[in-house]
Order: structure tokens, then sequence, then C-alpha cells
């Protein structure tokens, strides 16, 4: 069953996703295990262009996956939006990343209803 912007409806747009993604990643160890994950996904990625080796393209999945799904069973206690927003959420895991390492992510927490601290 496709998750919902409201009752019954699938979300239809990424600018209705975005906050949707941040409400699922409420805790701050939630999302520092998904920070982990992508940086782990991003270190398999370039190693595997850089030497060639094909298995560390897979294992790339693995990494970032892996610690993000973790995150949402036993921290969050939530199932990923990645099953049903396979590619939303990918993009929205880079951008996660991005805000909070330039220093917005706390801004964009608060306007999608998240409170507290932003690591």
């Amino acid at each position: 069953m496709p998750r919902t912007s409201g009752p019954d409806r699938p979300i239809a747009s990424y600018g209705q996703f975005w906050p949707y993604y941040l409400r699922e990643h409420s805790r701050p160890a939630t999302r520092s295990i998904h920070y982990f994950g992508t940086g782990m996904a991003l270190l398999c990625l370039c190693a595997g262009l850089a030497t060639g080796v094909w298995w560390l393209f897979p294992m790339a999945l693995v990494a970032g996956y892996g610690p993000a799904w973790f995150a949402h069973y036993f921290v969050e206690r939530n199932r990923p939006a990645t099953f049903t927003y396979p590619v939303w959420s990918l993009v929205s895991d880079f951008k996660m990343a991005i805000c909070w390492t330039v220093g917005r992510l706390e801004h964009e927490l608060e306007r999608a209803g998240v409170s507290g601290p932003a690591r």
C-alpha cells in the first residue's frame, strides 16, 4: 500500500515527499546512521571506480541501505520510504546529508514540523 499525503492519497510530488521524508527521519540517531550509510555507499562507489573491483558496486547498496533500514526498524520504528518511493528516497538521502553538511537541515526540519537538534 502506498504511503499517503492525506487520507488514502499517495504522495504525488517531490514537494510533498520531502517533508514526509524528514518526518520519517525525526530522530537524530536515525539521521546519523543514514549519514554513515550514505558515506559508506559513496566510499564503495568511489573505490570501485578507482580500482575497478566490481563487487564494490553492489556493496555500495548494502553499505547504504543496510544501516538506513536498521535505523528505521530499531531506532525510528517505522517502515523505510524506500519500499514505496525508491527514487525520491535515494535523492532525499543525499539531500538530507547535504543540508546537514551546509547547516540548512535544522531549517528544513522546522519547516517539516520536526523538532529537536538537526544532528
